[in-house]
């Protein structure tokens, strides 16, 4: 039987990055390459005919967690070992990849302080079951604190069902613990400790602490994947079911038109959140050159000088044109679906009703007759109120608009119930519902108008007599609330408008802040932070005016440096809530670590920044949304400062 290995593949093994030993048969090494050399400290002359136990004492337990290597000098190293079959023609050889695993161990030894970095949740378990350790994302996502965790069975956190037979499977595990990634395919659940069950995405990985075999789980809550799988497969499956061309093609219209105004809800809020950083600027510095002109010229005696005045009814008008200029990049915030929302919970019937009197007043005499009607014990809504407003506002003055020569308009509310089929047809959540329907004897609408009806800028009136951004306005309202909004119309006959809105069975509202009075500083300190220097500058110097002591960063490294390097309090920190290199939320958090009794006020047009549901303010947080005034800006700040957030 042949001792060595062809001289060709001796060659390409010495090329090799790694240190690599053949071994026969018998276990007696016939090959080491120089890296392996190097490794071990011997020449390849005093390896070659040795056993292979007399580097690896514990060669014939390649599985085992603790594998060690020995060196020429006496000294011994943790091991990682790949081994792989290498076939002669008269022999079959074994091929040992082996490194020095010490800073990898160096590094897991560490793992304490890498538990906290980790996005997802972690929990390690030895082969009882017990629960040695978790970092903050695991107390989070299951509810628990860490205390209540720890010296756990892991069973606390599996679903009933399922806890019989855990133990089986953890202990085939821990005979044999092999890595498994995410996405290993396996259907797994996880259990709450309000009892609430979420799928999730487990990997394992093994390691040895203080000789005791430890798995480390890795968690990550796929609930979100899983709806939108579960919402994909219910589209499929309401296309596939569909016996008929007709509901097909309504389904494929459907589809396109969401997609459609999608994309440009998506293009209009992002120009509508650049262009508000923007007016901010103009406004703030408008406000700041107008009070400064007005001061210089009471100073001085110039007020009855005319280009005086002038220059300062100019810089007015700067001041009306940006915001009439907001008020339209609002309303594409609003269709976008990037407004951000106070929402309260509402009775329909009493929102319309409070604002009948100004319904009556504003569609005059163009309509004939108004008539509610009321459902009983309707159901709760929560929604923003000045945002249910402008609905039936926007609603009502369209449909005087179809209706030139008068005609009749009904404003009606219902409960209405979606079931499993509707909610799949309409994008929407079974369950109940408040129903709006408007409905008007007017003009009515062409299929091709009404399908368009709900784009930004489309519109069928005349030059000057709408923007195109009313009916755009309500569908990003509904559907941001998790709504519904159709439209059904026939040319001569008039049109019918059907919003949907979820019933809640929430019965708190929205607290109510009285406005303070005063705006004046009371020699309080304000950490502005924001990224955008022409928003920055104007609004620091409106703070200053206003006699408080401002100090100012561009980013949250540079803010949080200031909060740790204050000497004396910061009693508010105002701050953007997306930036570059860390969000004004995590800033937030980060502050009143340092500092517990600073309040927070937030700047922002959008709703991703703060939001943990879509639109939706987090508890007791108090936000300015931009662009904003001089005096909006001095109003909550004080506001926040007395009553806090």
């Amino acid at each position: 039987m042949p001792r060595r290995i062809s001289a060709s593949t001796e060659k390409l093994l010495d090329s090799s990055a790694d240190a690599v030993l053949i071994v026969d048969a018998t276990g007696i090494i016939r090959f080491v390459n120089h890296h392996a050399e190097a490794l071990f400290g011997y020449r390849r002359g005093e390896l070659t005919d040795k056993p292979i136990e007399f580097v690896i004492p514990h060669a014939s337990q390649p599985e085992r967690p603790d594998l060690a290597a020995r060196r020429q000098d006496g000294s011994e190293f943790p091991l990682d070992i790949s081994l792989t079959a290498l076939e002669t023609d008269d022999q079959v050889f074994v091929s040992a990849a082996v490194s020095d695993a010490s800073e990898r161990e160096t590094i897991e030894a560490d793992f304490p302080g890498l538990l906290e970095a980790a996005q997802d949740a972690i929990v390690a378990v030895d082969a009882e079951g017990c629960i040695h350790l978790v970092n903050h994302q695991a107390a989070a996502l299951f509810g628990y604190t860490r205390d209540e965790l720890i010296g756990q069975p892991l069973e606390t956190l599996i679903p009933q069902r399922a806890r019989s037979t855990h133990p089986g499977h953890r202990a085939s595990y821990f005979a044999n613990p092999t890595s498994r990634p995410m996405g290993a395919g396996l259907d797994l659940s996880a259990r709450r400790k309000d009892g609430s069950e979420f799928p999730v995405d487990i990997s394992l990985s093994s390691s040895v602490v203080d000789d005791v075999l430890i798995v480390t789980a890795t968690v990550r809550d796929v609930t979100g994947r899983k709806r939108v799988e579960e919402e994909r497969a219910h589209f499929e499956a309401s296309v596939l079911e569909a016996e008929r061309d007709e509901e097909r093609a309504l389904l494929e219209a459907q589809l396109h038109q969401a997609q459609r105004l999608e994309s440009v809800g998506q293009l209009a809020g992002g120009v509508a959140h650049d262009f508000n950083n923007l007016l901010a600027g103009i406004m703030n510095y408008a406000s700041l050159v107008s009070s400064s002109l007005k001061a210089e010229m009471s100073s001085r005696g110039l007020d009855e000088e005319e280009a005086f005045v002038t220059l300062v009814q100019d810089v007015d008008e700067i001041s009306k044109v940006a915001k009439r200029a907001v008020a339209l990049t609002r309303q594409l915030l609003i269709f976008s679906q990037r407004k951000v929302l106070q929402p309260e919970v509402l009775d329909l019937n009493s929102v319309i009703g409070d604002i009948e009197d100004l319904l009556r007043h504003t569609i005059g005499e163009n309509v004939d007759h108004l008539q509610t009607v009321f459902a009983p014990d309707l159901p709760l809504i929560k929604a923003d109120r000045g945002q249910i407003d402008q609905v039936v506002m926007n609603l009502a003055v369209n449909a005087r608009d179809a209706m030139p020569g008068g005609g009749e308009l009904q404003i009606e509310t219902a409960t209405f119930e979606a079931d499993e089929q509707y909610a799949r047809l309409h994008a929407i959540e079974p369950g109940t519902y408040v129903r709006l329907t408007v409905s008007d004897t007017g003009t009515g609408m062409t299929p091709e108008v009404a399908a368009r009806a709900f784009e930004p800028y489309f519109t069928t009136k005349t030059k000057g007599q709408g923007t195109g951004l009313g009916l755009a306005t309500i569908y990003g309202i509904v559907t941001q609330a998790g709504g519904d909004v159709a439209i059904s119309s026939e040319v001569g006959v008039g049109t019918t408008i059907r919003v949907d809105l979820p019933a809640t069975s929430d019965q708190s509202s929205a607290p109510r802040v009285a406005m303070p009075g005063v705006l004046s500083a009371r020699g309080e300190t304000v950490l502005l932070v924001e990224d955008e220097e022409i928003v920055r500058e104007p609004v620091r110097r409106l703070l200053v005016r206003s006699g408080y002591t401002v100090l100012s960063a561009p980013d949250a490294a540079e803010a949080l440096a200031i909060a740790r390097d204050h000497s004396n309090d910061i009693d508010l920190l105002l701050t953007d809530v997306v930036m570059p290199g860390g969000s004004g939320k995590e800033l937030w958090v980060d502050v009143i670590d340092l500092r517990p009794d600073t309040k927070v006020l937030f700047m922002s047009g959008y709703n991703q920044d703060l939001i943990v549901n879509e639109g939706v303010l987090d508890n007791g947080v108090s936000l300015i949304e931009k662009p904003f005034s001089s005096d909006d800006l001095l109003r909550k700040v004080r506001d926040v400062l007395d009553v806090g957030p």
